[in-house]
């Protein structure tokens, strides 16, 4: 059966960690799945992908910023994401929808219902079926970053401390208002249990 499963959280919260760990234990289990990120995933996304995160681009215009990633998303969800679905496959998405709500909508003070309008035209209503917050302290999750000498530091990594809060009670705010599909994961537990807890969850809902 097909199911859209998308990782959230702020930087270095570890998501990404925790999906391929995710994605490997479901292929070894014999499910037919699809490892993709945002914004990014295919050729002209990715191109998208390398305007928004350029650490060059500090003067980009936070809209600018919101229609960047909305597009992306549309690029990504028709080659990528939609046919794997029809495939029957289980997508596990790094980041979508709920990232722009969180870092644009806000943390970047553009409100949530206008960029969720914005989104929603991209992705015709597109909701994952289940999304996995990765909640941890902000704080935490830029000394991860700076200890992980191979991990991409890009323009968001860069913001102020305040500006990741925002995004850190952004993601609370949507886990309250999504709670159909919304697991919340405790992101300061060892790897093994929040791999744990993120695999107990998808299975729930297969």
């Amino acid at each position: 059966m097909s199911l859209f499963v998308t990782f959230e959280g702020g930087e270095g919260s570890g998501k990404s960690t925790v999906l391929k760990q995710v994605n490997e234990i479901l292929l070894s289990e014999g499910h037919s799945t699809l490892l993709t990120r945002e914004p990014g995933g295919t050729p002209i996304s990715e191109q998208i992908r390398n305007v928004i995160l350029d650490k060059a681009n500090t003067s980009m215009d936070p809209r600018t910023e919101a229609l960047l990633y909305a597009a992306s998303r549309r690029q990504h969800l028709v080659e990528k994401i939609w046919p794997a679905l029809k495939e029957g496959k289980i997508v596990l998405c790094d980041r979508f929808l709920d990232s722009s709500l969180a870092y644009q909508g806000g943390a970047r003070g553009l409100g949530m219902d206008e960029i969720l309008e914005v989104n929603r035209y991209a992705t015709e209503g597109q909701f994952p079926d289940i999304t996995l917050f990765f909640d941890l302290d902000p704080s935490i999750g830029l000394q991860r970053i700076a200890a992980n000498a191979g991990r991409e530091v890009n323009r968001l990594d860069l913001e102020r401390m305040t500006f990741h809060e925002k995004v850190r009670a952004s993601f609370q705010k949507l886990a309250s208002l999504y709670p159909e599909r919304y697991v919340t994961i405790d992101a300061s537990q060892p790897l093994e249990k929040v791999v744990e807890d993120s695999l107990k969850a998808i299975k729930a809902k297969l």
